[in-house]
């Protein structure tokens, strides 16, 4: 996988510039980390979005500036060919959306009503220990990888395991998340989230693959998520973008 770093400045110009999401959408470069090789292929033309999923991200773009604007239409743009293909379970009340490009010392968990187009929460989350330090830089779909998993997924059933209070997560992704249910993938509180831990080594703490939560915020956005949320974990993986079920093909690359 091609993993591709994304640039803080573009990303503020491209938030500035919302209305124009309900016109072409003008999304910010990417950077990469490693590589002049991959810098060249890290700039992304736009996204191929339906309006109505443009209108949808700009009205929950407005109660989370801090969200990126092509992760929120991706994932919008998912839930409505989830929709479409009918991969959901239940018709979700509340989506959430984990950008992982942001480092594990930011708040990249937004949780939204989708009837009231109000945010519910906005915080931090752990990704899996193998997949990066700070920042995350590697995602799996394989059983004892410790990483996390990107793309689509629906909240499944709560339940009480040796993490406490627990929401199982059904992966809709072919390839990239759907043995998140047998890895057992799940959100649940920990106590290596939290600012204290921050304080004390410079990033969260890491799960073993699970987008883990602080415990004190743990039941109630669990309670909020277990009415068949849909959930999106975004990273600029060039890979996923282009072979993704429910987003590939949405992506335009620049050369």
């Amino acid at each position: 996988m091609n993993q591709l770093d994304f640039n803080g400045k573009g990303r503020r110009a491209a938030l500035r510039g919302m209305a124009g999401m309900l016109g072409v959408l003008a999304l910010p470069a990417w950077a990469a980390r490693r590589s002049d090789d991959e810098a060249a292929l890290s700039r992304l033309a736009g996204v191929n979005a339906s309006a109505d999923a443009r209108l949808m991200a700009a009205a929950l773009s407005a109660q989370a500036p801090g969200l990126s604007s092509q992760a929120l239409v991706l994932a919008v743009q998912a839930l409505e060919n989830a929709r479409r293909a009918s991969l959901l379970q239940a018709a979700p009340r509340s989506l959430a959306v984990i950008d992982f490009s942001l480092p594990s010392t930011q708040k990249r968990l937004w949780v939204f009503d989708l009837e009231s187009k109000a945010l519910l929460f906005e915080e931090w989350v752990a990704h899996g220990r193998k997949t990066g330090d700070n920042m995350a830089e590697h995602f799996s779909n394989v059983h004892e990888s410790h990483m996390s998993s990107l793309g689509a997924f629906q909240a499944g059933v709560t339940y009480t395991g040796r993490n406490g209070y627990s929401l199982r997560l059904h992966g809709l992704e072919p390839g990239f998340n759907d043995q998140a249910y047998a890895r057992a993938i799940v959100i649940h509180g920990a106590p290596y989230v939290s600012q204290d831990i921050i304080r004390a080594q410079g990033r969260l703490g890491r799960s073993w693959g699970c987008p883990a939560v602080r415990s004190a915020v743990a039941r109630p956005l669990i309670d909020k998520l277990a009415d068949n949320a849909f959930l999106f974990s975004f990273y600029p993986d060039r890979q996923w973008l282009n072979q993704s079920a429910l987003v590939g093909g949405r992506v335009r690359w620049l050369a």
